[in-house]
């Protein structure tokens, strides 16, 4: 597996994560084997957020953490191995997001506690939060870094403007801004293909514009969420009935490199320059063993642009 910098940190890691939203009803063992299957495709990254798994019969926040820790027992030796990673910021009663020193401090001790470890590798905002005062974000991760709790600190879900904010106070790199992103969801990196179009919805500007671009002159790593979703809706790249030339473009390329479709889907994140990390959230370990199959795929410019086409974006 292909691996990529972990922001300016000089750490590597594997350019597939396997994420663990969905491990709330899985045995030990299916966890057991998940991971198992993860660490044998080359995968050193998990991810995890407070939220994961609170509403699953009963469960609070941390539950999946906490099924993480119980299922795999890890030894020390293990641990050190691995980056674990995990998110803060949304509050579930009243709906909303939370980014106090008070808030993320308590939250990240609770994920420690609920994982079964000394540090967290990296701590994420997981949503922005409209009423942040950098200085409180930046007296959490002062705190949380000097106490050796946390070692690296990103954001998820932030734009380029947004990012800018916290960094009027917050002394620490932004290592990781994990974003959605797939084939089709991918306004970050098709904004600017029609630049000078008009009225190509390619040639406008959202969320800030450039995230990608402030990502690479920032050295943020950027991880890539639902990576097979063609958007908020239900359905997958592999099989939606509205983008059929792009479910025939993938299929072609999987025959072509003796793959999935899935993998295809991952090669096309793993093709950018911008060393683009993708979460596969799959609770199967033979889909993940797919998936990650993904990441040394060497997809042409002709075979990226191609999938770009197929998924209706425009590229004059």
């Amino acid at each position: 597996m292909r691996t990529v910098p972990l922001g300016a940190t000089g750490t590597r890691a594997s350019n597939v994560i396997s994420g663990m939203m969905r491990i709330a009803d899985r045995s030990d063992e299916q966890i057991r084997a998940l991971y198992d299957a993860a660490r044998e495709a080359g995968i050193d990254v998990f991810d995890h957020a407070d939220l994961y798994g609170f509403n699953h019969r009963g469960g609070g926040y941390h539950h999946c953490e906490q099924r993480f820790a119980r299922a795999l027992r890890l030894s020390p030796a293990e641990r050190e191995q691995i980056i674990l990673q995990t998110k803060t910021g949304i509050v579930s009663d009243p709906w909303g997001y939370d980014h106090s020193y008070e808030h993320i401090v308590a939250s990240a001790e609770g994920s420690l506690r609920a994982l079964g470890t000394d540090y967290l590798d990296i701590l994420l905002l997981h949503r922005p939060d409209a009423l942040v005062e950098p200085e409180e974000v930046a007296r959490a991760f002062d705190h949380l870094e000097s106490t050796g709790k946390v070692r690296f600190f990103g954001v998820s879900n932030h734009t380029p403007r947004q990012i800018d904010l916290l960094a009027t106070a917050v002394s620490q790199p932004i290592v990781v801004n994990q974003v959605q992103l797939s084939i089709t969801h991918s306004t970050i990196i098709t904004q600017g293909l029609a630049a000078n179009i008009v009225p190509s919805q390619d040639s406008l500007t959202r969320d800030g514009g450039g995230l990608v671009e402030h990502a690479r002159i920032h050295s943020t790593t950027l991880q890539a969420w639902s990576p097979f979703h063609t958007g908020l809706g239900p359905g997958t790249l592999m099989d939606s009935p509205d983008h059929p030339e792009l479910v025939e473009e993938l299929r072609r390329l999987a025959e072509k490199h003796g793959a999935t479709p899935a993998a295809i889907a991952v090669a096309w994140i793993a093709r950018h320059p911008a060393g683009i990390q993708t979460v596969v959230g799959t609770t199967t370990p033979q889909r993940l063993r797919e998936a990650v199959a993904g990441s040394d795929i060497p997809l042409t410019r002709g075979e990226w642009y191609g999938l770009v086409r197929a998924a209706g974006h425009h590229v004059p």
